[in-house]
């Protein structure tokens, strides 16, 4: 069994892929304190959360020094955006995180934000 990265093991494997169910990175909850939009911003405080939080909670509290959407953190924690809401959730409950939640207006379309998902999606093929 080969890890996928050091800071990865024990929790991944290159050939098993994530040793640990999603539902137990989150205790089994599947629903957020905090209403999340995959767009949604989220940002770390400066704030130190007290108590005890899994080393999911940390990685996230990582990749949040600058403002990232929830879809960005998912993909970057590999974990489904269920599991990765309910741990934004925690961190924002604790005061670790703020979020600014994306405004919804279905008549206008962001053109820069297109032009970079299909960048994207030319690169991975």
């Amino acid at each position: 069994m080969s890890a996928a990265a050091a800071g990865d093991a024990p929790w991944l494997d290159d050939a098993a892929g994530r040793l640990v169910r999603p539902f137990t990175v989150s205790n089994g909850r599947t629903e957020p304190s905090v209403a999340l939009d995959l767009m949604s911003q989220v940002m770390t405080t400066g704030r130190t959360p007290l108590g005890y939080l899994g080393p999911e909670h940390g990685q996230a509290l990582d990749l949040c020094r600058a403002p990232v959407t929830v879809a960005e953190v998912a993909a970057h924690l590999r974990l489904p955006v269920a599991v990765t809401k309910v741990l934004l959730a925690d961190l924002l409950d604790c005061g670790a995180l703020t979020t600014k939640p994306v405004a919804h207006d279905h008549h206008s379309t962001d053109r820069a934000l297109l032009e970079a998902v299909l960048d994207g999606l030319r690169r991975q093929l």
